[in-house]
């Protein structure tokens, strides 16, 4: 892919035409207390992960409406750990295996992994949370499920398990600041965590997708945005009524309610998060304190290692 997007100066200043709908706090005010005033208790045993220098803990807590999502909680094991790490996850990959640990537990982290609920069968990652919740037509994917309506959207429910991630974090390790991160789809729903959970340090947010919906529709053909384009080439009349749905979502709309610094990262040859999408979430972002790492000659994969290593900096910069 060749550079197909405006060029670095362009983007640097580029402010994303997206709106939040007038009732945007409500919606998401009242969904969050709705989820949190049916939560039920939080298990996490441990398990064995065939691991020495590193503890596992089988988490299942309460997201929308209740319902029982799936995560693994890492822990050094002769460490104590300085943060919680609350990562959420790409695109169709799922929680995993209990011994399939990041750099975030070997750097002296808790590291909260979550699922995403109605995925996991991609990526070589399993998931074990499903999404009990019916939707409408749509197109084969996660983007269009319940799409007639903000709410019976999928990612009403994944942002909402986001928000109640982190709370379950602070259950967790009660004394510890609290991150969250995530690359691709897990960018984007760290993004809403940041504007929606309670009580967050900060976010590393890579190659976020989920970001200026209109702008991603019509300036790449790859998918997954490319499942709502097939969906309107079904649904034509639905045009409104499907982006007015999305502006709920938009991660450029919930970047302007995030407060807490951040660390992005954006790669300019990346036609499935094409670079505007991503600079119109991060030029939105609520808070000064923040910084754009941009990868020139990269694809989806970003700055791969490298930025891991970054974030790693910018983590114990963060913990003083």
């Amino acid at each position: 892919m060749a550079h197909f997007d405006l060029p670095l100066e362009k983007l640097r200043e580029r402010r994303s035409d997206v709106v939040a709908p007038d009732d945007f706090d409500e919606f998401w005010s009242s969904t969050l207390e709705g989820s949190r005033s049916a939560r039920g208790e939080t298990y996490a045993p441990e398990v064995d992960n065939g691991l020495a220098l590193v503890t596992t803990h089988d988490v299942t807590f309460s997201g929308f409406a209740g319902d029982p999502v799936r995560a693994w909680y890492h822990l050094p094991a002769h460490v104590e750990p300085r943060a919680v790490v609350v990562e959420y996850l790409g695109y169709s990959g799922g929680r995993g295996l209990s011994h399939q640990i990041s750099e975030w537990v070997a750097a002296g982290y808790a590291h909260l992994r979550v699922d995403t609920r109605g995925q996991g069968a991609n990526l070589g990652m399993q998931g074990a949370t499903g999404d009990p919740h019916a939707s409408g037509p749509s197109t084969p994917g996660s983007m269009t499920r319940g799409i007639s309506s903000p709410e019976d959207y999928f990612y009403r429910r994944v942002f909402t398990d986001a928000a109640r991630a982190v709370d379950v974090a602070h259950e967790l390790a009660p004394e510890l600041p609290v991150f969250v991160t995530g690359i691709s789809q897990g960018g984007g729903i760290a993004i809403a965590a940041a504007a929606l959970g309670t009580d967050i340090a900060g976010a590393m947010v890579d190659v976020p997708f989920l970001c200026d919906f209109p702008r991603a529709t019509s300036v790449t053909d790859r998918d997954p945005y490319a499942e709502i384009v097939r969906y309107l080439a079904a649904y034509r009349e639905q045009i409104d009524e499907t982006f007015r749905t999305l502006s709920y979502f938009d991660g450029v709309n919930l970047a302007s309610r995030a407060t807490v610094p951040a660390l992005f990262s954006v790669a300019l040859m990346d036609a499935i998060c094409p670079p505007s999408t991503v600079f119109g979430a991060f030029n939105a972002w609520a808070h000064d304190d923040k910084h754009i790492e941009h990868y020139a000659y990269s694809g989806h994969e970003g700055g791969g290692p490298l930025q891991r290593r970054k974030q790693l900096d910018w983590l114990a910069e963060q913990l003083g």
